[in-house]
């Protein structure tokens, strides 16, 4: 009889504890609605940038306690809400009227937040995020549709930051459910309405969604014309930063501009946050940083291979063959490792170094030997004929790979005397590039700086008094009554 007992008891102390939690977590949404209010209210969107620090962890909180979000749409909205009743659906949840406990006082403050475009965007926001998170990306598409009905009612500049977030959960979606087309016109359309109000990160983040989305489906002259018709904002995150300059670098290394995609991924490397979070990007980064030095003909050095994971090893082999001029272990390294370029989507730009395998190789040999027949190039190299041995050699004459002359009748090649390298324009060149990677560090760390307002010196009621003489001129502005204000 005892044990019984003791199990029961075991069992209520369990619903206890996860009421507690659900009521804990329903407290952190409704503290994150006064937070919006207060960035409606007072237009400082720095509100609305600790709600999404906060987002992260609420994320996982959602996962395990399904029951959080239908409480509070359930809490926040009246009965037969249209809002209330697609988000019931999309949640699987019924309508209950939770209100019948809450006082008159939390009942108005509620039906405020309610109203409250920034609260409603969020609430959809979480829900969105909670779909995701359970994998029911049919259900997410649907509700996306009503969303996006919702975003185009309103025009307010506290929403840019929720709007941005949402608009990348959309995109998403879509990418999850291979439907890449059917959201483009919505995101042009919305990208023409973001650029025309100014609002900075919705601007950024729609354009590095585009990009994604041309790159995913490889329509890469779209990308390119995207990237020559749009202003990137420069006062955008620095995530949705490094983002543009990583897509920015993929579409040049495609369009075989290496020099300006080794400038973009390096830049995008720089200016990616520096936690855990960030990891898998920095990672991607790297690996196609180290695919355009190859095909620029560098060598990555040892120590970013070291830093990085056991992720590496195909980016490693493929640089030692490379640096080796070897054309079998190149071969050899190319089909052991294609399922994981396919992967990173990178088997395109290593399959072009192909060239550079065999330029490494002829310098190799340039080196070695002063003078060494077609044929023999041909074994070494492991290439097909000596008609293309000789074109290929012919090749890397003109384009300054080697200092050598082919004798066409005989069939051999003669290596020249090796040059002082300080009598060519190889030190120009490396010291022209460090100077542009300084000059570029050094234009970024002042645009970085923030120099304090004119208003610091004058004292705080000062202070308050102009915030709300500028709150009540927004106001006469919004409802036309601005003769009124200034009389």
């Amino acid at each position: 009889m005892s044990e019984k007992q003791d199990v029961l008891m075991k069992d209520a102390e369990d619903v206890s504890s996860h009421n507690d939690s659900v009521d804990a977590i329903v407290k952190e949404i409704e503290a994150s609605f006064v937070l919006l209010s207060k960035a409606a209210s007072s237009f400082d969107n720095r509100y609305v940038s600790k709600v999404f620090r906060d987002l992260g962890p609420l994320r996982r909180k959602l996962v395990t306690n399904k029951s959080v979000l239908p409480l509070v749409i359930n809490r926040l909205y009246p009965s037969a809400h249209g809002n209330k009743l697609y988000l019931l659906k999309a949640l699987d949840a019924t309508e209950t009227d939770e209100r019948m406990d809450v006082d008159e006082k939390e009942e108005a403050v509620a039906s405020a937040n309610a109203s409250t475009p920034e609260v409603e965007l969020y609430l959809h926001l979480l829900v969105q995020v909670s779909l995701l998170d359970q994998n029911e990306l049919e259900k997410v598409n649907a509700l996306n549709d009503n969303i996006i009905q919702l975003m185009k009612l309103y025009n307010r500049r506290s929403l840019d930051f929720i709007q941005a977030k949402i608009w990348f959960f959309i995109s998403r979606t879509k990418e999850l459910l291979n439907d890449l087309l059917s959201i483009r016109s919505e995101l042009l359309s919305s990208l023409r309405t973001a650029t025309l109000r100014h609002d900075t990160e919705t601007t950024a983040s729609i354009i590095t969604l585009l990009l994604r989305n041309y790159l995913l489906s490889h329509d890469i002259s779209q990308a390119s014309n995207l990237v020559e018709k749009t202003d990137f904002p420069e006062n955008a995150g620095n995530a949705l930063v490094a983002r543009y300059y990583y897509y920015l670098a993929r579409i040049n290394a495609i369009q075989l501009d290496y020099s300006s995609a080794h400038e973009c991924v390096i830049a995008a490397i720089r200016k990616a946050p520096q936690t855990h979070l960030a990891n898998g990007f920095i990672q991607s980064a790297t690996k196609l940083s180290i695919i355009i030095e190859l095909l620029m003909g560098d060598i990555p050095e040892l120590k970013v291979f070291k830093k990085q994971s056991g992720s590496f090893e195909a980016y490693f082999n493929v640089t030692k063959a490379v640096k080796l001029g070897d054309l079998n272990l190149f071969g050899e390294v190319l089909n052991k490792y294609e399922d994981l370029f396919k992967k990173d989507d990178n088997f395109t730009l290593v399959s072009r170094l192909r060239q550079n395998v065999i330029k490494t190789g002829i310098r190799i040999i340039s080196l070695s030997y002063s003078k060494i027949s077609l044929k023999d190039i041909c074994i070494k190299l492991h290439l097909d004929s000596e008609e293309s041995t000789e074109y290929i050699v012919s090749k890397a004459i003109r384009d300054g790979v080697i200092e050598a002359s082919i004798n066409h009748q005989k069939g051999y090649m003669q290596s020249k005397e090796l040059l002082d390298v300080y009598s060519t324009k190889l030190p120009q060149n490396e010291f022209d590039q460090r100077i542009k990677f300084c000059l570029s560090l050094h234009n970024d760390s002042v645009k970085s700086m923030r120099y304090p307002s004119d208003n610091d010196n004058k004292d705080d009621a000062s202070k308050d008094d102009s915030k709300e003489d500028e709150i009540d001129l927004l106001k006469a502005i919004e409802e036309g009554d601005l003769d009124d204000f200034m009389d």
